[in-house]
């Protein structure tokens, strides 16, 4: 079931919920997700969703590649807010950092899931999409970026190297398991060793 902000006619992806905010301060952000945590006010909710939501869609498609698996993380991360804005400690971080933690930590576990279950065609790999979506923050890229790229040269060589192929270089498990002369299953396997690996040493970061 897709989460809908109150006060919007509902967010699909195919359209931008309203009209995009830029202008909202970190300060408000902040107070928004109080009065979440400690309310669960359902008007705060809806400027945050409001802001957030195109941006974490721009981010997940950057991500994934695929409409249908960026609204997935729009849903998964919104939802998490909702639920744990109480988490969120101003003194440690800026709203948006903390937000696109929560939605970087819902990637990897969307990608681990990915990696244990066999590939498919889905509607978005075949059909060609028209979508002008908001781009995240030079800020936001630059987090989650740096991050990631530190994070790599921690794994093994075997698992970094099905990372960087699959998640870099775009490539399917069948084309990085054909070029690496290994099996399907072993691609499989060392996908989720990196990003259990990639999780945990992110979480000691925070």
């Amino acid at each position: 079931m897709w989460i809908t902000a109150p006060g919007t006619k509902g967010y699909t992806g195919t359209s931008t919920p309203r009209q995009v905010d830029n202008n909202v301060s970190a300060d408000k952000l902040a107070e928004d997700l109080s009065l979440i945590a400690k309310a669960r006010c359902k008007e705060a909710f809806r400027r945050v969703f409001t802001h957030f939501a195109p941006r974490l869609k721009a981010f997940g498609f950057k991500q994934f590649g695929n409409e249908q698996l960026a609204m997935e993380l729009v849903q998964e991360t919104l939802l998490t807010l909702w639920n744990k804005a109480h988490l969120y400690d101003p003194d440690k971080a800026a709203v948006s950092t903390w937000v696109y933690r929560v939605a970087r930590n819902q990637s990897f576990d969307m990608m681990r899931r990915q990696a244990a279950r066999p590939e498919t065609l889905v509607a978005d790999d075949l059909w060609p999409l028209d979508s002008q979506d908001l781009e995240p923050d030079d800020l936001e890229q630059q987090i989650l970026g740096d991050q990631a790229r530190a994070c790599l040269a921690l794994l093994p060589k075997a698992q970094r190297q099905v990372i960087e192929k699959i998640y870099v270089e775009d490539k399917t498990q069948q084309e990085t398991a054909a070029e690496l002369g290994v099996p399907l299953g072993t691609v499989k396997s060392r996908v989720r060793l990196a990003l259990e690996r990639l999780k945990e040493h992110l979480h000691r970061e925070d």
